[in-house]
């Protein structure tokens, strides 16, 4: 089959495909031997009609469809290949010209990987912010290491107090109706901890253990369960146990038991010491990330629609996933922000078109410099995954598949870009004076509108794990540095047909169309 290709706007190209008369002849005799089980013609049992009676009754194009869907992935496959483009989106299909006893001629439109014109990245300038360590921070730490080592104390001598750890049974009930999850015995809560809907905890401070009592509280308006938002209940507890922290001295004995150091003096060096570091590291990769923005700022690229909305097809996807660890279905979520699923996606559709360039432009750097990941580089990556699993780097390799092991070298060289263009940047330190921005009390500068749709979106998620009845708050679950690659064999997008038939046509060639 012959084919040729023209680019006709921007980043998109169209593909124009001649297949010779026989070739589309042998298609649609395929298809009929493919389909005739699914017609029905009388007097013959299904798949036993034969074609030409078909075609008398249905006419002669009843096969046409399934025809070009036999023809299409092959010759778009070699079109892709040899012509060397690189497709990001699925193909629009059209079919010129049909007839039988003729030549067919159909065409495929479809977006191409867009250039990227690189500006500066290298020397460029940037702060690394530098922020000391503070009493405070330190004080923090220690009171965190106490908090582990603390013991818990029955309290009997006196009432429920703000802070206490109650051991509890509820009931909760709307209109004198049971509701569902708002029963259970022997449960912990510290009170004050706002882990229980609003007026819960406060009303229990003062309950001896072995009271009874019903608590009067209303559901949030903006609430999980559609059937309690806004609703009064009435909870009825039964108070089992008291008891408290007690938390060990801060001295010498308990420097030792925490630590390898025998005086407090020594233990305290070390955590600011350690303080530290995770500050300096921190400000090296908000330094970092000054550079990267520097770069794409600087570079030109045009990104083709289908691009941006596949980014926000897998930031809504991440996004239903976190909800769900806390319980929550995306549609909850929506309501909780007063969103629609079109209004959340324009929300974040900003920031996925800088995710995008920026994907694009650290991919053009990598191929500017002639980078290449070896095995070392990627173990090296690896290892980083590993150990949070409990995994040896060999035992990562072992259960990925071809498709896993080259997205991690793909990261492994855009990591390596990352390295070149800090080790050729201008690097300003410059140490940042708490105490003189307190007295001041400067304004924050304005943020960008695609942080302030994430700080929204990231407060639903909060509010959405706080209001929950007579629970413990789960914790948020961060999203990962980089997303999964996708597992091997994942369905390829089908074409997309601009001339009404009566099937899709045949699934597209998976292609490696996504910037990393």
């Amino acid at each position: 089959m012959e084919y040729s290709v023209e680019k006709i706007s921007g980043n998109k190209v169209k593909i124009t495909f001649t297949a010779p008369a026989a070739d589309f002849e042998e298609a649609v005799q395929k298809a009929y031997l493919k389909v005739r089980g699914q017609i029905s013609v009388p007097g013959f049992r299904k798949g036993k009609a034969p074609r030409r009676l078909i075609e008398s009754m249905y006419g002669s194009a009843v096969f046409y469809d399934d025809a070009l869907e036999i023809l299409f992935p092959d010759a778009y496959t070699k079109a892709v290949t040899e012509s060397g483009i690189n497709p990001v989106s699925r193909p629009e299909v059209d079919v010129e010209t049909i007839e039988k006893g003729k030549d067919v001629v159909f065409t495929a439109e479809v977006f191409v990987m867009p250039e990227v014109k690189l500006g500066d990245y290298k020397g460029l300038e940037v702060t690394k912010h530098m922020h000391p360590v503070t009493d405070e921070q330190i004080d923090a730490r220690l009171e965190q290491e106490r908090k582990k080592v603390a013991r818990s104390i029955e309290v009997t001598d006196r009432a429920l107090e703000n802070g206490d750890n109650a051991e509890l049974d509820y009931s909760g009930s709307v209109d004198g109706v049971k509701f569902e999850g708002g029963t259970a015995e022997h449960q912990h809560l510290v009170i004050g901890s706002g882990s229980f809907i609003p007026g819960f905890e406060e009303q229990m401070i003062g309950m001896q253990v072995g009271e009874e009592r019903d608590l009067d509280v209303q559901f949030p308006e903006k609430y999980h369960s559609e059937d309690l938002a806004g609703k009064k209940a009435v909870f009825h507890v039964k108070l089992h146990a008291i008891t408290k922290e007690e938390l060990p001295e801060l001295d010498d004995d308990f420097a030792s038991e925490v630590s390898e150091f025998d005086t407090l003096a020594e233990y305290r060096a070390d955590v600011a010491k350690k303080i530290e570091e995770t500050a300096s590291a921190h400000a090296e990769e908000a330094a970092k990330q000054q550079l990267v923005d520097k770069a794409v700022a600087n570079a030109e690229v045009a990104i083709p629609a289908p691009m941006v909305e596949d980014k926000l097809d897998d930031m809504m996807q991440q996004m239903g996933w976190r909800m769900q660890q806390q319980g929550f279905s995306m549609e909850q979520y929506l309501s909780m922000l007063g969103q629609t699923p079109a209004q959340m996606r324009d929300m974040y559709r900003s920031e996925a078109e800088l995710t995008v360039k920026t994907e694009l432009v650290l991919d053009e750097i990598v191929k500017a410099e002639g980078i290449e990941a070896n095995d070392e580089d990627v173990d090296k990556l690896l290892a980083g995954y590993a150990e949070p699993m409990g995994q040896t780097v060999e035992q990562i390799k072992a259960s990925f598949n071809e498709g896993q092991i080259e997205y991690f070298k793909h990261r492994a060289c855009v990591t390596k870009a990352l390295d070149m263009m800090w080790d050729a940047a201008k690097v300003t330190e410059e140490v940042v004076d708490h105490s003189k921005e307190e007295a001041e009390e400067k304004p924050a500068p304005k943020k960008r509108t695609t942080k302030k749709a994430a700080e929204k979106a990231e407060d639903a998620e909060e509010e959405a794990a706080e209001k929950k009845p007579a629970a413990k708050k789960r914790t948020t679950t961060k999203k990962a540095a980089e997303e999964a690659p996708a597992e091997e064999g994942e369905e390829a997008p089908k074409a997309k047909r601009t001339r009404k038939t009566t099937k899709k046509a045949e699934e597209a060639p998976a292609e490696e169309t996504k910037a990393e």
